[in-house]
């Protein structure tokens, strides 16, 4: 071996490997930049599940959805921006994501430590809105100024003002992909036309992924589908071809084909705070039988004490890369 390559050698050392994996994910992604291709190669060359194709990314924009005591009074630490960021390179996540706010009170001190999403708009709790759409509350110049990898936005197929978030997406989209960012996009039906059921239906979920995709989402993050059908004429289609939905492995796969014959990332999202942790092992277990990608988690993360987070989330992160069942 020549001195030069030797050099190579010893430099690519504790650097994450650019695995199959990792380069057929790229591979679909044929239009974007290389910059864009790089931040993408970022969250899945990071944490525990690096070159796996896998995700466990922290997500804390819950003090501006739901307030901050509903999201942080029972762990009271977590009122604390660099509680998450510490939580988050602990635990090994892929990435945190957050508003402007909670990302910039941490940044600088975390600076280059982890994959950083931005959450460019926002919604709270303090009117009833059955047809919901969230403020922008952040821009791209900010996600480059704080040195992220990729933006997030919020859309809710089904509201009456889906139209103005789709185009206000589509914009951003396209200013984010200009400077190489990535854009993951949470995809949450929900209008006063859809049952509170359907905000969960397999053909709703399934159809909300699809419009994540067609918006130029390179990771679309949705709610785990139940098997109920909302829509009359989507229940003749199912039956017709007999879509196999039965089980939560099923309709994960149905939701992952959905989106390109699974050509694009689809992570889902763990939900409201649950009380027993086989439950969540279990929704993971069917994300990763179903060929999901992995998990957007949250509340059941960070509502924790640290050392049970952290448990917790690499245990996620062993059913994922399969050193556990």
């Amino acid at each position: 071996m020549g001195a030069l390559q030797a050099a190579a050698e010893d430099r690519r050392i504790g650097e994450p490997r650019m695995t199959a994996r990792v380069r057929e994910i790229l591979s679909w992604y044929e239009s974007d930049n290389p910059g864009t291709k790089t931040n993408l190669a970022r969250l899945l060359n990071h944490g525990r599940l690096a070159g796996t194709g896998k995700f466990v990314i922290l997500p804390v924009d819950q003090g501006f959805e739901h307030g901050p005591a509903r999201s942080f009074a029972v762990n009271p630490p977590a009122y604390d921006p660099n509680y998450h960021f510490e939580l988050a390179l602990e635990a090994g996540c892929n990435a945190y994501a957050a508003p402007l706010g909670f990302i910039e009170a941490a940044a600088a001190r975390h600076a280059g430590e982890i994959p950083l999403i931005l959450k460019l708009n926002n919604h709270d709790v303090l009117y009833s809105d059955k047809d919901p759409i969230s403020a922008v509350t952040g821009s791209v110049h900010d996600a480059l100024r704080l040195g992220c990898v990729a933006i997030g936005f919020t859309i809710y197929p089904g509201s009456a003002h889906a139209r103005e978030m789709y185009e206000q997406l589509r914009a951003l989209a396209e200013e984010a992909k200009s400077h190489g960012l990535a854009v993951v996009v949470w995809s949450y039906p929900r209008g006063s036309d859809l049952s509170k059921d359907g905000e969960t239906a397999i053909d709703v979920v399934a159809y909300s992924a699809h419009i994540a995709a067609e918006l130029g989402a390179h990771i679309v993050k949705v709610k785990l589908p139940t098997d109920h059908v909302e829509q009359p004429e989507a229940q003749k289609v199912y039956t017709q071809a007999a879509i196999p939905i039965r089980t939560l492995a099923d309709r994960v796969r149905h939701v992952v084909e959905s989106t390109f014959d699974g050509r694009r990332i689809v992570i889902f999202s763990g939900g409201a705070t649950k009380q027993n942790d086989e439950d969540i092992y279990a929704e993971a277990r069917a994300i990763r039988d179903g060929g999901g990608f992995g998990s957007i988690i949250g509340r059941n993360s960070f509502q924790r004490p640290q050392a049970h987070a952290v448990k917790f989330l690499e245990t996620i992160m062993q059913i994922y890369s399969g050193e556990a069942k």
